[in-house]
């Protein structure tokens, strides 16, 4: 059996404790008895921070982060154009620099306009 995705930032790296999973990543603790949520629930995104992020909001990032197959590094600070949220493995689709770009929301913060 395959560990749950943490509920908190969504990422794969979970311990496996006797009565609890615990997040590699973002340290979140959450017990083994909770149930999944129902695979027709409107799937809530958060930021690195725990803000709900939605359609139109526009974030920054938290990190620099290369550009697989790029030499461009998106700095810390540098702010996106309104966002759209997407399925997959990128939460998140928007504009930096003028270049499309996927990004997991663990690594943006919602810009507070």
């Amino acid at each position: 059996m395959s560990n749950p995705a943490c509920p908190m930032c969504e990422m794969n790296d979970v311990l496996d404790h006797p009565e609890r999973f615990e997040c590699m990543t973002c340290g979140h603790e959450w017990p083994k008895e909770a149930a999944p949520d129902a695979p027709d629930a409107e799937r809530v995104v958060k930021d690195a921070y725990g803000a709900v992020l939605a359609d139109g909001d526009i974030v920054a990032m938290i990190k620099d982060l290369q550009l697989k197959g790029s030499s461009q590094v998106l700095k810390i600070g540098m702010k996106s154009k309104p966002i759209r949220l997407v399925d997959g493995d990128h939460e998140i689709s928007c504009k930096m620099e003028g270049v499309l770009i996927g990004l997991r929301a663990c690594f943006v913060k919602k810009v507070v306009s």
